[in-house]
């Protein structure tokens, strides 16, 4: 049985896969970008709760984090397009079905990381905050 908030993060990267890069939760960054991206979704910090009493609810602000790669000769082009795809994703159900009370992503800091050999990257960090209620801290 899954937790509430592994259940919000496997909602989070169902959304994510269905974009047209690559999604994936967890891995190290792979040897090789594909042409239409990479994304890595991170668990993140659930940090502290706000909690109600009668009934008991935890308020979470949890701040996951999405790694976005590109890579190639249009990387400033192809890392808008991506960046961009992952914002009409997130609008268009900003409480993952109900799980979540709201879904915000902060902006982008990108970075470009030069690669031996081959095409630079183009990489960003893009924090996701999580806002959920649950009735129990382990749950």
């Amino acid at each position: 049985m899954l937790t509430f908030r592994e259940t919000i993060l496997a909602a989070l990267h169902a959304r994510l896969s269905a974009l047209p890069a690559t999604a994936l939760r967890g891995d190290v960054l792979p040897e090789r970008v594909p042409a239409e991206g990479l994304l890595i979704l991170r668990d993140g910090e659930p940090g502290e709760p706000e909690v109600t009493l009668s009934p008991l609810r935890y308020h979470y602000q949890h701040r996951a984090e999405i790694e976005a790669v590109v890579q190639g000769a249009a990387r400033e082009t192809a890392f808008d397009a991506l960046t961009a795809s992952i914002g009409t994703a997130l609008a268009a159900d900003r409480t993952l079905s109900g799980l979540c009370d709201w879904v915000e992503a902060e902006a982008p800091r990108p970075v470009d990381l030069p690669v031996e050999g081959a095409a630079s990257l183009k990489a960003a960090v893009i924090p996701v905050v999580l806002h959920y209620s649950t009735a129990d801290p382990l749950g």
